[in-house]
């Protein structure tokens, strides 16, 4: 009877917490439009390149560089305080990598393009690789690469994910492990 007094009692604490309510936000982090240290790095960031620019005359192409340099600082200090990315007490934007899906853009997109372009080298690489091995040379290959073979599987190697989808369903990407040689260690 105890437990079941127990395990209802949990219960009904489990389903009473409301996880909105008691939904921190990610270890004191706070947006960047509403931080006050990124608005201070922001300004402290233009008004060193305006101290700079003061030390040139005007149409000079140190000056031009240094007014591009700040309208770029300018729009990217922006586009941090629209995307929604949280600042620490530091002013630097921090990527949240917890799982939510209002962070998705900060760590899953690029993440997904980082193996894609991984994938790709490693593709076209072990292309090129096979290619070479039936050469009457290959570690020669190896060193001193033929560009034009090369660049015949980089140009080739952006649709890797279904070439190896095609490789893996027809068998040829996976070898038996009977033709893999061990150490004898």
């Amino acid at each position: 009877m105890r437990q079941i007094l127990a395990i209802l009692c949990l219960m009904i604490i489990c389903i009473s917490i409301n996880p909105t309510s008691s939904y921190a936000e990610v270890a004191g982090l706070t947006p960047c439009k509403e931080s006050k240290a990124f608005t201070k790095r922001q300004q402290n960031s233009i008004k060193k390149l305006e101290n700079r620019l003061t030390k040139y005359d005007p149409s000079t192409p140190p000056a031009l560089a240094i007014e591009q340099q700040i309208i770029k600082t300018q729009t990217r200090f922006d586009k941090y305080s629209k995307s929604g990315v949280l600042c620490g007490t530091d002013g630097l934007p921090h990527l949240i990598t917890d799982g939510r899906w209002n962070h998705a853009g900060e760590f899953i997109l690029p993440g997904i393009l980082f193996i894609y372009i991984t994938g790709w080298i490693g593709w076209v690489g072990r292309g090129y690789l096979q290619a070479i091995s039936v050469t009457n040379k290959p570690t020669e290959k190896e060193i001193i690469v033929n560009v034009p073979l090369a660049l015949k599987f980089a140009l080739s190697g952006f649709t890797w994910p279904l070439a190896a989808i095609q490789e893996f369903t027809s068998g040829k990407l996976l070898v038996n492990n009977n033709d893999i040689t061990i150490s004898p260690r």
